[in-house]
């Protein structure tokens, strides 16, 4: 199991990407780096690649909406250059909130959407002259649609591979189950390892059974925050907001994808109820009606037996990537969270 960490925005970018050196010889695997309608998650994880040697960097997302299928091919193909071969392409389909309000992008299509950006993707890494006719991108563009005078360009440059990791930010059934068929990797959201296999695991497989067997086993990135003692069980109540902020926040009535999972995972009552109240403005008591045991078991907070049975969990559900967010009061801490995680992980 690989231990990453999602990147930590508190007292600045820079400060955090300069304390990530002490993170990769403390043993983290991986770092995500989030976008959003943030700063650009690209010239950030540039930045990174430049402070560290070892660690894997991934997007945790980008969208595609806002940059065409060939600009995110280079751009991954760009940051597995400078990084020598250690970028991870994190690519989703976000949520119309953003996609429309921000970036003034009809939210059409995803599932189809992802399907043709990875297609394109990896022909763009494999430097064909780049063709392609499908429902929702044509290349070069037809005449009637331009001027007629595109041509089918390969890359310039060599990537250093070929075949850059692709990851899929997923929840929807019919996202989880393209993303088990075409993706390196999945990046689901509010995992639950006791959930899982009721919520997702006819998707994965119906995705799996397509699966392209060069491809490999699917990587599943699962998320915790991570707190190791004795009286850490106050920490779980940091994730109310977030969880709020989500479920109720990140979407309409009908349109909060977020709001579905909790009503999948068996929380009906509760999902309207948090939806009601934020869409109300009332966010603390939207906050109050998280459930306990959503934010108990998608985390890693409690004494070192309690984690260990977690991660064993987790484990046992499919976690092969672990993104955990260390909670602690300052930086010599937070890397001796993630020492002893990998230290439990391994001993799995």
């Amino acid at each position: 199991m690989r231990i990453g960490m999602p990147l930590s925005y508190s007292g600045g970018f820079k400060e955090a990407a300069d304390e990530l050196a002490d993170f990769e010889k403390a043993g983290l695997d991986i770092v995500y780096v989030a976008e959003a309608y943030s700063f650009d998650g690209v010239s950030q994880m540039g930045y990174i690649a430049a402070k560290t040697d070892r660690m894997q960097i991934a997007s945790g997302i980008l969208n595609i909406y806002s940059r065409t299928p060939t600009v995110l091919a280079m751009t991954a193909a760009g940051l597995d250059y400078v990084s020598d071969g250690r970028f991870t392409l994190g690519i989703g389909a976000s949520g119309p909130q953003v996609i429309e309000g921000f970036h003034g992008v009809p939210y059409q299509a995803p599932v189809g959407r992802q399907r043709e950006v990875v297609e394109i993707c990896r022909k763009v890494w494999r430097r064909e002259r780049l063709q392609h006719e499908g429902k929702y991108y044509t290349l070069p563009l037809p005449a009637e649609r331009g001027t007629g005078l595109g041509k089918p360009l390969k890359l310039i440059n060599h990537p250093v591979r070929a075949d850059i990791p692709i990851e899929i930010a997923a929840i929807g059934p019919k996202n989880v189950e393209l993303t088990a068929e075409i993706a390196n990797g999945w990046q689901p959201i509010f995992y639950l390892p006791e959930k899982a296999a009721d919520v997702w695991g006819p998707s994965l497989a119906a995705g799996r059974a397509k699966r392209d067997a060069a491809l490999g086993e699917l990587d599943v990135v699962g998320q915790a925050p991570l707190a190791i003692g004795d009286d850490v069980q106050g920490f779980l109540e940091f994730g109310r907001p977030m969880a709020a902020l989500y479920i109720g926040g990140m979407g309409a009535k009908g349109k909060n994808f977020y709001n579905d999972l909790c009503r999948r995972y068996g929380w009906e009552k509760e999902a309207e109820e948090i939806q009601d109240l934020y869409l109300d403005g009332k966010k603390d008591e939207a906050a109050a009606k998280v459930p306990y045991e959503l934010l108990e078991k998608m985390s890693l907070i409690g004494s070192e037996g309690h984690v260990r049975e977690r991660l064993a969990a987790m484990k046992e559900s499919g976690i092969t990537t672990l993104n955990v967010s260390p909670i602690a009061g300052d930086h010599k801490a937070r890397l001796a969270l993630i020492e002893k995680v990998k230290e439990m992980a391994a001993g799995l």
